[in-house]
């Protein structure tokens, strides 16, 4: 049955290509705070919705106004249609499309293709990880020190992440989803966001990891868990699994390093 998932995914993911070929152009509009669409996204959606869900299979989609029904299936694709809006929109070759399965909350298949790139990420639980049709997998980068660390774009442009320099290579990425599948095919040694994300974002990736050999936790090291009422997560670390450790001791120190900044910055009373 997996092997019929992945096929279902890679001919999903061929037919968003399509639609994307042949669009004449696109329109941009915003949803706010949300950020903008376009009518790619909208057409990549269509075309998904009516190619993978099967009588009885939910759906959950950034461009698909949610239906909790869903929440009554076991297995559920969860889509994102263009992940990576803003980068699609400037012409940067970091966007995605991103098709995640879940069964019973557990992200077990999924696959991503950048069509600028050429690239075409598809893996299980079961069956693990391709790029392109060859095996891949996590790279087992034994030291932090040495890790090339994926960090959003838009995260480092806010200065989220400085002070970091020196403790691992760093190279901002756009598109969530796009960092997680490099990742997991051993093309990067770690990503992670402490912002919110939501399942669509995330959970074609977190199935690639694992896939791919890794590890993906939830800020707090818990694994995540999809298909929930509320949809957003509090953000998604995803290492391999010999980096795991260093980077929960990093992210605990810059934690506590914040706690005490932000207590010091606290004005005095008396």
């Amino acid at each position: 049955m997996r092997q019929d998932d992945l096929h279902r995914i890679g001919q999903a993911l061929a037919t968003a290509q399509e639609v994307l070929r042949t669009l004449p152009g696109f329109c941009v509009t915003s949803k706010g705070t949300a950020g903008p669409v376009t009518d790619a996204d909208r057409a990549v959606d269509g075309a998904l919705r009516a190619f993978l869900p099967r009588p009885g299979e939910g759906w959950l989609s950034e461009e698909t106004a949610d239906d909790r029904s869903r929440l009554a299936c076991r297995r559920v694709w969860v889509v994102d249609p263009v992940d990576g809006t803003l980068e699609f929109v400037e012409g940067i070759p970091e966007w995605v499309v991103s098709v995640g399965l879940v069964e019973d909350g557990r992200a077990v298949a999924g696959g991503i293709c950048n069509p600028t790139m050429g690239e075409t990420f598809l893996g299980s639980i079961e069956h693990g990880l391709t790029l392109n049709g060859h095996p891949v997998g996590v790279r087992q980068q034994p030291r932090l020190g040495a890790a090339l660390v994926l960090a959003s774009r838009s995260e480092v442009k806010r200065g989220e992440w400085k002070g970091v320099e020196g403790a691992f290579e760093l190279q901002p990425m756009g598109s969530v989803a796009y960092k997680l599948a490099r990742v997991a095919a051993g093309l990067a040694d770690a990503t992670w966001t402490l912002s919110p994300k939501h399942e669509w974002d995330v959970a074609a990736g977190t199935a690639l990891v694992l896939a791919g050999g890794g590890r993906v936790a939830l800020p707090g090291g818990e694994a995540p868990f999809f298909n929930r009422a509320e949809t957003l997560l509090p953000g998604l670390v995803a290492t391999s699994v010999a980096l795991a450790s260093q980077v929960d001791g990093f992210l605990r120190q810059r934690a506590a390093a914040g706690s005490a900044s932000a207590a010091l910055e606290r004005p005095r009373r008396g």
